[in-house]
């Protein structure tokens, strides 16, 4: 009986389901539509040698697909505004390194036919004289590579040239605007409007040469075969002394950033032009440095000289007697003329040559009276005692407060051990102590 019905009521239910799936609804008429078809499964379309493909479903493509669709220029103002800013800076710093390297290579064009004549190695790869000049017409057509002018920085360029006769060897510096950050340079004008101390930078090039100073036995090593030449030779030994002809819009700045021009005294010579001024330690020294042919090469170079200086001391104020050691040197600084041709150096060039032979002067003419020497020694035996005076004020005073460190120890460690009223005591008797120590002060002064 139970089978009977449940027959009937399987029965009842496929009846029930076949009406009313008939009685179709025309507003669901494309969903039944769709889901009467037939769904392929993976298996029967990846079968080998079925013919029948699965249907592709197309994807509805809507506006978060289309990104011209979805945004406007709108969405953009924020890159609108910083992107020109950044081209500006990329386009500023392209500019400014390249003007800054053209203004360093028409300086080495120009000075570095010199120090091939002057040296016998001119660079840092040891290029030999006539190794890059023996084929060239003029110097325009020398080619300024790393070996020649090494770039330190996008505003600083640097050479270096030795082997020659009184010369151990010779370091220029080019100092360039930062032209590559306009930021600083728009920081730098503005802080030169409110604060004086401030001076914009200015663009220079500063030429050092050292003397050997008798010291080529042991700075050149030489073949025994070569000693007995090297001693027979001139001796570059010369007195040691601070001598400067400074250009008088440097000449404050000079006085207060170096510690070895602030020995000399500051006196016009009527040879130099009014725009010039020298500064030296001894009128004998003026006369026998400042020639005929100096003073016509610094008048030649007009404004684009800033100061010669001839020099034994350091330039930074010594804090110990052991840095105050005596190394001869002398120093050319110039200005950077605002052309990025070799032919504007010409004026400066003949001073530039004169620089470099001036060691052979000194080493031939620098010997002063004994008078001269007695008071450049003196001078330099007073600012010894002051560095000595200091550092035992120093030793002194770190002596006096280890004692009194000391001395603050043991007190602590007696209050320690005392009761309050001992430490109340102890107390009271340290400050009249203290008084009557006030007392006997004001009493002595008086």
């Amino acid at each position: 009986m139970s089978g009977i019905f449940q027959n009937i009521l399987k029965g009842g239910s496929k009846d029930s389901a076949s009406g009313g799936s008939q009685q179709d609804d025309s507003d669901f008429a494309d969903f039944s539509a769709t889901s009467q078809q037939p769904v392929a499964s993976a298996s029967t379309a990846s079968a080998p040698g079925s013919t029948i493909a699965a249907p592709v479903m197309s994807v509805p493509y809507t506006k978060w697909y289309r990104v011209w669709e979805r945004t406007s220029p709108k969405d953009f103002m924020q890159e609108a505004f910083v992107l020109p800013f950044i081209l500006f800076i990329v386009i500023f710093h392209v500019w400014g390194t390249r003007k800054n390297r053209r203004k360093a290579k028409a300086w080495a064009q120009a000075h570095i036919p010199v120090l091939h004549n002057e040296f016998a190695v001119v660079g840092y790869r040891g290029v030999r004289r006539g190794a890059i000049l023996k084929d060239l017409s003029s110097s325009a057509d020398l080619v300024i590579d790393d070996n020649l002018l090494r770039e330190k920085a996008a505003n600083e360029f640097t050479t270096y040239a030795t082997g020659r006769q009184n010369v151990a060897f010779v370091d220029v510096t080019i100092q360039l605007v930062k032209r590559y950050n306009p930021m600083f340079i728009l920081g730098d004008s503005i802080a030169g409007m409110f604060f004086d101390s401030l001076t914009p930078q200015t663009e220079k090039i500063e030429v050092t040469a050292y003397s050997f100073d008798g010291k080529e036995k042991d700075l050149v090593p030489a073949p025994p075969a070569e000693k007995e030449q090297l001693g027979k030779g001139m001796n570059s030994t010369h007195d040691g002394f601070v001598f400067a002809i400074v250009n008088k819009t440097a000449m404050r700045r000079l006085r207060e950033d170096r510690y070895d021009v602030s020995l000399t005294f500051t006196k016009d010579n009527p040879k130099l032009p009014e725009w010039v001024t020298v500064m030296s330690e001894s009128a004998e020294i003026t006369d026998t440095i400042l020639t005929n042919e100096l003073i016509k090469a610094i008048e030649d170079a007009g404004d684009l000289f800033e100061y010669l200086i001839i020099t034994d001391q350091p330039a930074d104020k010594p804090a110990k007697v052991e840095e105050a050691v005596s190394r001869k040197r002398s120093i050319l600084s110039m200005r950077v003329p605002s052309s990025t041709s070799s032919t504007a150096y010409a004026s400066s060039l003949p001073l530039f040559h004169l620089f470099i032979r001036l060691t052979d002067r000194l080493a031939a003419s620098a010997h002063f009276r004994p008078e001269v020497l007695r008071k450049l020694r003196a001078t330099r035996e007073e600012e010894v005692r002051k560095l000595r005076r200091a550092t035992e004020d120093e030793k002194a005073e770190e002596r006096k407060l280890a004692a009194e460190k000391v001395k603050k120890e043991g007190r602590d460690r007696l209050l320690r051990g005392m009761s309050a009223e001992e430490q109340r005591k102890y107390l009271e008797k340290e400050k009249e102590r203290e008084a009557k120590k006030e007392m006997k002060k004001y009493s002595r002064r008086a």
